[in-house]
């Protein structure tokens, strides 16, 4: 059955103090199946309050989504970096084990170096997956920004490489290098057809090709992809997982927007809803 997540990211930032007790409070009030949380890099000391707060609320958390510097220390490869990633992967492992995370959301590569080094990152994935593993967690590739080539041919890579590798699908990534159309394309089919394919993020895009002022994550209805079209293609493949919406939702002083957010979930709910049937 179809889960329709918000991303704790949406919700908790810096304008409200990376407050992560404000969920209870906020979670009343959505109309999400539960959440992905997403760990910033300023929570490693306090990982385990932070798990026990989000136990204690007995919040339902299938995804966890990977601090993001992570991928930007492989892509650096400087001194020290790769194992200082491998340990802090370690640590999101530990973390997603804590909340009963089975999927873990990666950006293999990031930052400003990106994909320029994609070698580093492709192998590095060999070392992340096997963590993984041992924890049970199923670890996802998000087709994050490229600055050198673009998402969709570097998981043909990791593919050919790492056969039984997973993904995440997002649409905003993928509209941002105008590729959203390949996951139609018959020559992917490979991506559903074998059940690579694990979580979607679910965000609209309101630029042209790699324009990158304007990289920002949408809610549905604020950008130019067409959701009924990419909801009909998953429908159609049988897919019955999650989504998660990622929209931005507070404001400078930390407000959060919640009438926003709803109409995301009540909009997935309906286009997922032949889907979402025991």
């Amino acid at each position: 059955m179809s889960k329709i997540l918000c991303s704790t990211g949406a919700l908790i930032g810096k304008p409200n103090g990376r407050d992560f007790r404000l969920l209870a409070p906020l979670s009343e009030k959505l109309h999400c199946d539960g959440f992905e949380f997403m760990m910033y890099n300023s929570w490693y000391d306090s990982a385990e309050e932070i798990a026990g707060y989000l136990r204690e609320m007995k919040f339902d958390i299938p995804v966890m989504h990977c601090e993001k510097h992570i991928g930007e220390k492989i892509s650096q490869n400087g001194p020290g970096d790769w194992a200082e990633a491998l340990r802090l992967f370690d640590i999101n492992c530990q973390m997603a084990e804590n909340i009963h995370a089975g999927k873990l959301v990666l950006h293999l590569w990031d930052g400003m170096t990106s994909d320029a080094n994609f070698a580093n990152n492709q192998k590095a994935y060999g070392e992340f997956v096997g963590i993984a593993d041992n924890y049970g967690i199923d670890l996802l590739v998000e087709n994050v920004v490229c600055n050198q080539e673009n998402p969709m041919k570097h998981w043909c890579e990791l593919a050919e490489r790492y056969p039984d590798i997973h993904f995440v699908f997002d649409t905003k990534m993928a509209a941002f290098h105008q590729e959203l159309e390949l996951l139609y394309d018959k020559e992917y089919r490979w991506l559903w057809e074998k059940n690579h394919i694990r979580h979607y993020h679910v965000n609209d895009y309101g630029g042209g090709y790699k324009e990158w002022g304007k990289l920002r994550t949408l809610p549905i209805g604020e950008g130019h992809i067409d959701f009924k079209k990419f909801f009909d293609f998953v429908r159609r493949t049988g897919y019955n997982g999650t989504f998660t919406v990622e929209a931005t939702a507070f404001d400078k002083e930390g407000k959060v927007d919640l009438d926003m957010l709803n109409r995301c979930f009540d909009y997935i709910r309906r286009e997922v809803a032949p889907s979402c049937q025991e």
